[in-house]
């Protein structure tokens, strides 16, 4: 019988190695919009975060994608560094996040527009219902690492969380995270 070996890797202290593995990366000039407020201090080519994937090639039902994001710990005006936030294209596509290193949260907003976190630590293991929108805030001193696996078929729905932002902000003030309402009106 021949033995093979995975064309992927995830190593937890180097990343995801792969030939298959895509990666984004979102700088500061291109999240601006993402923060309540800008702040002319932080470089354009500040380093927010990054995604490293691997997607099934077939977007059909079944297909997995993994990935991992790393967000930076980087605070705009006060505002702690987040992901841009997304519900799903087909709201039957749940999702998996597992927080590998790091500390944050995991923001939840169901259709009707409410909203709640999920502390995240290294192990803690998060279920995202498809019809919610989700998004990452690294609310600590390191990186915030966490492995995602999803549908290949979910879809981003970036369009809605725009028309209908998350309504809570959260702020690192005199080192105490503080939550604030408002969205991107």
């Amino acid at each position: 019988m021949e033995v093979k070996r995975s064309p992927i890797f995830h190593d937890f202290y180097a990343g995801l190695v792969s030939e298959q593995m895509e990666t984004s990366t979102k700088l500061y000039g291109d999240a601006v919009s993402f923060y309540a407020d800008k702040d002319p201090s932080l470089p354009a080519d500040t380093l927010m975060y990054t995604v490293a994937c691997i997607n099934d090639p077939d977007r059909v039902e079944g297909h997995l994608n993994w990935g991992v994001s790393m967000l930076e710990p980087v605070c705009v005006c006060g505002e702690c560094n987040m992901t841009r936030g997304h519900f799903h294209l087909d709201l039957n596509c749940q999702e998996y996040y597992w927080c590998a290193k790091g500390s944050g949260l995991l923001m939840l907003m169901d259709e009707k527009g409410k909203c709640w976190c999920e502390q995240m630590e290294p192990g803690t293991l998060h279920k995202i219902d498809g019809h919610h929108a989700h998004r990452l805030i690294n609310t600590g001193e390191e990186r915030l690492d966490v492995i995602c696996v999803w549908n290949s078929n979910a879809g981003h729905d970036y369009a809605r969380v725009e028309a209908m932002p998350f309504p809570v902000r959260v702020y690192k003030e005199d080192g105490e995270i503080v939550f604030k309402e408002g969205g991107n009106e």
